[in-house]
């Protein structure tokens, strides 16, 4: 036996704990070293196998919150050893309810480099590799290197830029056939009070994330003249210094978007909507409500997170190992939903993939408009269309140019955006003479460019 120093995860205590190499795996070694009805074509028990799943295979964990705490420990405690956190947050007070790899005094440090700190002083032999940043930070090289990705995010823009991004990463040979290796597979898990889900997507084999767009409604907005003049609850206060006075002040240069997970930004929204509500005499504004609204944040359950990364850890193993049939539409489904609110309900079910898919299906997204449509006009009208429903987008049309393609509208970069601006209230015919061309769109939701076919109705 070895013995090995572990920090326990309720105190600062350190305590020796005696680790057996030979029982450590013995469970999951049953599963692994001999072949059962469950296994799926792929599966080759023994050694080989063993090796793959602790030093073979890389996993990235996108996300290092409520779910990302779960993940990591599952993972690692089911055997894979060489594994990836990218997050872009620090840890707050209120997290140390839940997410249980944090403590007091790590307040106001990295959540990915705390949570692969702790994972891999507890965890022997664990290398869980921290990244500080935000995910459109890393390019596709960066995420090519996994072999799995599991999601455990909290918000559909983040899901929808992943979704993308691992799309894109998929290659075909002359036949049509995906090249192997290049179609990652991503375990989507999500969790809403009471409610979650996991969703395994492997792309052009499943739907993406994109396809099942319509099952995650568009955020409730306000009427914007409750907002603009008679506010009446600490939300509207919340949603008018965040849809109006942002834009107007732009209090970190005309270039900064605003971002929910930056502290400094948070601070000035609820100083800026404690103001609103001061004087409208309007009580409740505080600087943990203002993240909520902002954030649209739902109140996280311990139990519920656990449950769902448990889940989404099974998934991970059975595509990594194929000692059982991962969750797709010929093992009964690639969508496992879970209900905890009033009993405890679960249902594995598949969704079609869409053929005019944007990401999956690499298909234009046919518009209609009339040719007198302005460019902001336009620009609205994607961020309204299902199929979009587009953030911020730029928009480029095919030109006489060196590369092919002239920007009429750019709001990402203050430079090109102060050229273009003007060029909004124009009409988008004044660049395009016929129907039936296509524009190339950017959006912060998007990890790659979009193409949209405008047809003159």
């Amino acid at each position: 036996k070895t013995l090995e120093v572990v920090e326990m995860a309720s105190t600062d205590v350190e305590m020796r704990v005696d680790i057996d190499p030979d029982r450590r795996w013995e469970d999951l070694y049953r599963l692994l070293s001999r072949p059962g009805p469950s296994a799926g074509p792929n599966f080759f028990p023994g050694d080989e196998t063993k090796e793959l799943l602790h030093n073979l295979i890389r996993v990235l964990v996108v996300g290092a919150g409520g779910l990302g705490c779960e993940l990591l420990k599952d993972l690692t405690l089911l055997g894979f050893l060489n594994i990836d956190v990218i997050d872009m947050d620090t840890i707050e007070v209120t997290n140390l309810n839940r997410q249980f790899l944090f403590r007091k005094c790590d307040v106001g440090q990295s959540k990915a480099v705390v949570a692969a700190n702790f994972i891999n002083k507890r965890v022997p032999g664990a290398s869980v590799t921290p990244h500080f940043c935000k995910i459109q930070e890393k390019d596709a090289d960066f995420y090519q290197q996994f072999q799995i990705i599991v999601l455990g995010l909290d918000s559909l823009e983040a899901r929808r830029w992943m979704n993308d991004m691992v799309c894109s990463l998929a290659q075909f040979d002359d036949d049509g056939n995906i090249e192997p290796g290049t179609n990652i597979p991503m375990v989507d898990g999500g969790t809403e009070g009471l409610a979650g889900h996991v969703n395994v997507i492997y792309p052009f084999v499943t739907p993406c994330f994109e396809c099942i767009l319509p099952l995650f409604p568009p955020q409730v907005n306000f009427p914007m003249c409750t907002l603009a003049d008679i506010p009446r609850t600490p939300a509207h206060c919340v949603e008018w210094a965040k849809q109006l006075e942002w834009d107007r002040v732009r209090p970190f240069g005309d270039d900064t978007d605003l971002e929910c997970d930056d502290p400094k930004h948070m601070q000035w929204l609820y100083e800026t909507a404690l103001k609103r509500a001061q004087q409208f005499g309007i009580e409740g504004v505080t600087l943990k409500f203002t993240q909520g609204v902002a954030k649209r944040i739902i109140p996280a359950i311990a139990a519920t997170n656990a449950i769902v990364a448990a889940a989404c850890a099974n998934e991970v193993l059975k595509l990594a190992t194929a000692v059982s049939r991962h969750m797709s539409t010929e093992s009964g489904g690639h969508y496992m939903m879970y209900q905890g609110g009033d009993a405890i309900y679960t249902n594995t079910l598949s969704h079609e993939r869409k053929d005019d898919c944007p990401v999956c299906g690499r298909k234009a997204v046919k518009i209609h408009v009339h040719e007198d449509i302005t460019v902001a006009q336009l620009i609205e009208l994607m961020k309204e269309d299902s199929r979009l429903r587009l953030k911020n987008p730029a928009i480029s049309v095919p030109a006489d140019t060196t590369s092919g393609m002239k920007t009429i509208y750019n709001p990402h970069v203050k430079s090109i955006y102060e050229r273009t601006r003007e060029n909004l209230d124009h009409p988008i015919s004044s660049w395009i003479r016929s129907s039936g061309v296509e524009l190339t769109v950017d959006d912060p939701v998007m990890a790659t460019q979009k193409q949209v076919l405008v047809m003159f109705s």
